[in-house]
């Protein structure tokens, strides 16, 4: 059962998804079941993954990692998305060769205060990463 903001990838194409409303049936490609990539929090790696939410002069900015995260065509970030509570706000496609960082052109007002959002990003090679 695939619940709402939740993100699955197909193991056998690379397809990835995310689940903008929920239902009891599963997500299937390529004739098998996608597997649901879970948020991870914390950060062994060398190339830091986790993504960092400070609020700048006319939005708020979200970079991966406190180190720059690679972004070879190998080993990059593909996406930030900027949420507040279960609403998704803001999402960035990111290429080889780009900062891994994203401006979102939004005012803490649209939420709160920056602490009360969330921001997750999608490494190509370690998946999903929420700080």
């Amino acid at each position: 059962m695939a619940e709402r903001l939740e993100v699955y990838v197909c193991e056998a194409c690379g397809n990835v998804v995310e689940v903008l409303r929920g239902g009891v049936g599963s997500l299937v490609c390529c004739g098998v079941d996608m597997v649901k990539l879970d948020e991870q929090t914390a950060d062994s790696a060398v190339e830091k993954h986790v993504p960092v939410v400070e609020s700048v002069e006319g939005g708020v900015k979200v970079t991966v990692g406190s180190v720059p995260h690679p972004m070879t065509e190998e080993h990059h970030i593909e996406w930030i998305e900027l949420l507040c509570g279960d609403t998704l706000l803001y999402r960035q496609h990111l290429a080889a060769g780009d900062p891994p960082e994203a401006v979102f052109q939004c005012t803490t007002g649209c939420c709160g205060e920056v602490g009360e959002l969330t921001a997750r990003e999608h490494c190509n090679v370690h998946g999903l990463w929420k700080g």
